[in-house]
């Protein structure tokens, strides 16, 4: 197993190389954006490990960088910053998982491990369904050609929905994955964003795309 660790903390990458070196795994790392992303693009690794706050180029351009290129190496990224709004970006930009520092090396090693295991299936550089297109490295929608600015949470739940391509989402589904599973508000929530969605996803453009799957949940769809 072969690693890559963009770090700029020489203690963080120190301690990072001497454990997962190990664990028997082979270990580069870079201590900045600019070196990280050509490192990441010019070799093959089994996980990257990605700090944000990085000299050069920041962390979610690394990521940026690495998606807009077709590089799906797993992405575990590290950040000192925590909240939804941190972890939605990361997410958004193309990361697999996030981990607050400070953390514990094992669970950043079994984390690792189950990146590894899942593997780094092709994802799509733009998903579309009709005229609709949403390009998750740039997080930017445009239908027919026209750019429509989403919320983060509207951007959330209209990738969730397109990655499925036309199959039914439930509402839970929408819940757990782009709010999260301990979510204790509304569940109605999800029908206010889709309202929010429609009226500048479809309405706009006389489309009917977003619809509703009575007692089971919502799709996009190329033509109502």
């Amino acid at each position: 197993m072969k690693v890559l660790i963009v770090e700029d903390e020489p203690a963080i990458a120190g301690a990072l190389r001497r454990g997962l070196e190990g664990e028997g795994m082979a270990v580069d790392v870079m201590a900045d954006g600019v070196d990280g992303l050509w490192a990441a693009t010019e070799n093959q690794y089994d996980a990257i490990v990605l700090d944000l706050m990085l000299p050069g180029i920041s962390g979610r351009d690394v990521l940026v960088g690495l998606r807009e290129r077709g590089v799906w190496t797993p992405v575990l990224v590290l950040t000192a910053r925590e909240g939804n709004e941190v972890e939605i970006g990361v997410f958004d930009r193309g990361a697999d998982d996030f981990l607050a520092k400070p953390f514990s090396f094992d669970i950043l090693l079994a984390r690792l491990r189950a990146l590894v295991r899942r593997g780094a299936p092709e994802r799509p550089v733009v998903l579309s369904i009709g005229d609709l297109r949403l390009e998750p490295a740039r997080r930017r929608v445009d239908r027919g050609g026209s750019e429509i600015t989403l919320t983060p949470r509207e951007y959330g739940v209209l990738e969730l929905l397109m990655r499925r391509g036309g199959d039914v989402v439930t509402k839970s589904e929408i819940l757990n994955n782009v709010w999260d599973s301990a979510f204790e508000g509304d569940p109605n929530v999800v029908e206010v964003y889709i309202s929010y969605l429609r009226r500048k996803v479809d309405t706009p453009f006389g489309r009917r795309s977003i619809t509703t799957v009575r007692g089971m949940g919502y799709r996009v769809v190329a033509e109502d």
